[in-house]
């Protein structure tokens, strides 16, 4: 492995990976960590260059962070996990699913997109905004270029076609906001395409695993009891 990734680990009993959105770090699920580790094996990872986890030298990308997560699975003798994953964590674990299909035994999808279009354009624009002028900056300033890269994973990526999804035979969860930042019939779309899923929208905004944890951690805890 080229780095050691930062995680925080609770629990025994059957794996459950939890990858958070950009720029935030295992931190966010705080309340997904205390709750789940009664019964699970709960490993909350910072992705790539965020929270305590390096940068490294290699591409700063979705496809490179879900490599990254095989690294740490093979790494640990883990050769399964339910995996969830929240807005760019999801489609962390959207890529690493399609990748490694034998590594997924649930796949929890919150706040995922298969392409930057699935964001509403209120919440896209000031993304597409701050890239343009981190970019200006990038070349003089080190922040600038993390802000740069930072951003750029939501300008740029993920890049899925939803037809790829129709090979993805894990039981999954997709679920979401009522007033998600991610379009309600992209959500709509990513449930169509995916042969064994179930959809669960919950009252809130992008962050409802933070805001509204009772409501998210019953409705994942449903799912991978079912």
């Amino acid at each position: 492995m080229e780095i050691k990734l930062h995680y925080v680990e609770k629990g025994s009993g059957e794996p459950l990976i939890l990858l958070h959105g950009n720029s935030e770090s295992s931190s966010y699920f705080i309340h997904q960590i205390s709750y789940f580790s009664k019964k699970y094996r709960v490993i909350a990872i910072d992705t790539r260059g965020h929270g305590w986890s390096p940068r490294g030298t290699k591409p700063f990308t979705i496809t490179q962070f879900a490599e990254d997560l095989y690294d740490f699975m093979k790494d640990r003798k883990i050769e399964q996990a339910n995996i969830l994953g929240f807005s760019d964590g999801g489609n962390i674990a959207l890529v690493f699913a399609l990748n490694h299909p034998e590594c997924v035994k649930r796949l929890i999808l919150n706040g995922a997109n298969l392409y930057p279009e699935g964001v509403k354009e209120k919440a896209q624009l000031p993304i597409m905004l701050g890239y343009k002028i981190a970019g200006k900056f990038s070349k003089k300033y080190h922040r600038a270029l993390e802000k740069k890269e930072m951003l750029g994973l939501m300008v740029d990526e993920p890049n899925i076609r939803p037809e790829e999804l129709d090979k993805l035979n894990m039981k999954t969860l997709v679920i979401a906001g009522t007033n998600d930042l991610i379009k309600e019939e992209h959500t709509q779309l990513i449930y169509e395409s995916l042969p064994m899923a179930r959809l669960v929208f919950i009252k809130g905004d992008h962050f409802i695993a933070a805001k509204c944890p009772k409501a998210f951690n019953r409705a994942v805890e449903k799912f991978l009891n079912a």
